[in-house]
């Protein structure tokens, strides 16, 4: 991932450093656990242990001779070692360290993951509660449709936002598994106990089978966890750019004191970060398509999966942790325009509040094609300016012969639109 869009701990993850220190620790703990069962002498492992290291530029030299990454970290490795490094990577294949490591790493990432899906629907919930009585239009079509409260527009994005942070949860513990079962994983080399105690000391679990590789469904529901987090980001981003356009007015982002919004229109304030966010969930599903095609390996194994993987699976996860981070400083700095929202739910002279007329209308006309269309001809003449809505319904001796002017008046308040709200918000935060 470029520069601009890697944020430190992420990065620093997703270095070659981190990459080769995560395979340090597998070889480790592979050999410790062999000593402990006699496969490897104890003493070998002591030498391994005390002075196993590394050394990144002397890796890359290596490969650029023997074209085998791996190879090339062992035999680094092994000048530091010495004699004792024969003991190291006993009975493995490179996928029996690979795989593990990557698991680990994943685990890592994760975290940092869930830490801000954590802070993003604390914010969510609390823009929820602040909003749950401030009347809003909703639209369909991208057209006025009836009013509802600003807070509903959160506590739909919350519960969207926790079940995609159920779905990583299951998919990064699926994907927290490592396998030391060989080179068709038969275990041919060595004992299935060797691969359960490494993984278990590691944190992660044993593959129940694998082949050379732990196989692709499991990265695959991962990165696709992420494209879905990405794209409810996406939604809600793309709610806020909607709801800027200044003919609307109804939400913002945050603008700071020196902040430009175009380099040639100086009234400009323009949703970037909504609009980055956008961009980056565009990315995280062309990464969950890839992810896809990973999964179909040629028997016990092939090594397609492996150059798309050393692309998407550091870049999704520092996508994504980008992107939560400028999700997360969006919504602490979105600003609400309760006086416009009301303003607009009044459009046309209550244009909106046509299907609480009709309902009301219905029972003493008798028919409900007859209430629609005596409704619908005063509402397309507000619509297209020939008056106020609810001024031209209470012209309209039609109307006026079935309803007092009280009753008109009835079908134009607010709290019939609000007055289930708090059941929504009970259900969903328990208040």
């Amino acid at each position: 991932m470029i520069e601009r869009y890697t944020l430190p701990e992420m990065g620093a993850l997703w270095s070659e450093e981190s990459k080769f220190r995560s395979w340090l620790k597998v070889e480790l703990e592979a050999a410790r656990v062999m000593a402990q069962k006699k496969i490897i002498p104890l003493k070998a492992f002591r030498v391994i242990e005390k002075k196993a290291n590394f050394n990144v530029k002397r890796i890359n030299e290596i490969e650029t001779e023997v074209n085998h990454d791996v190879i090339a970290f062992l035999t680094s490795v092994s000048e530091f070692v010495g004699p004792e490094a024969s003991y190291l990577h006993f009975g493995m294949t490179s996928s029996d360290m690979l795989d593990t490591a990557l698991a680990l790493r994943l685990k890592e990432a994760s975290q940092i993951i869930d830490r801000k899906l954590k802070t993003a629907l604390s914010l969510i919930k609390s823009l929820a509660l602040k909003y749950k009585n401030t009347p809003c239009i909703g639209r369909t079509h991208g057209v006025l449709a009836e009013p509802t409260v600003a807070g509903l527009k959160f506590a739909l994005w919350y519960t969207e936002l926790k079940r995609g942070r159920e779905r990583f949860a299951a998919a990064s513990k699926s994907v927290a598994v490592g396998k030391m079962s060989g080179a068709v994983g038969n275990f041919a080399n060595l004992d299935p106990i060797i691969e359960e105690t490494v993984c278990r000391k590691l944190g992660l679990k044993p593959a129940e089978v694998s082949t050379q590789v732990v196989q692709r469904d499991r990265h695959a529901a991962y990165i696709n966890s992420l494209a879905l987090i990405a794209s409810s980001m996406e939604k809600f981003a793309t709610e806020i750019r909607s709801l800027q356009r200044t003919e609307i007015g109804e939400m913002a982002e945050g603008f700071t004191k020196k902040q430009k919004g175009s380099s040639a229109m100086p009234h400009k304030k323009n949703p970037i970060t909504a609009e980055r966010i956008t961009g980056i969930a565009r990315l995280l599903r062309g990464y969950a398509l890839s992810a896809l095609e990973n999964i179909p390996l040629w028997h016990e194994r092939d090594i397609a999966h492996s150059s798309v993987e050393r692309v998407i699976i550091p870049d999704a996860t520092t996508i994504i942790d980008y992107g939560l981070q400028k999700f997360i400083e969006l919504l602490k700095g979105l600003v609400i325009n309760e006086k416009r929202m009301l303003e607009n739910i009044y459009y046309g002279g209550g244009l909106v509040f046509s299907q609480r007329l009709l309902l009301k209308l219905t029972g003493p006309v008798g028919s409900r094609d007859a209430a629609y269309r005596m409704v619908q001809r005063n509402a397309l003449k507000a619509a297209e300016g020939e008056g106020r809505f609810i001024d031209l319904v209470k012209n309209d001796k039609d109307i006026t012969k079935y309803l007092r002017i009280s009753e008109i008046d009835g079908c134009f308040d607010l709290k019939y639109y609000t007055r289930n709200v708090p059941k929504i918000f009970k259900r969903v935060f328990g208040k």
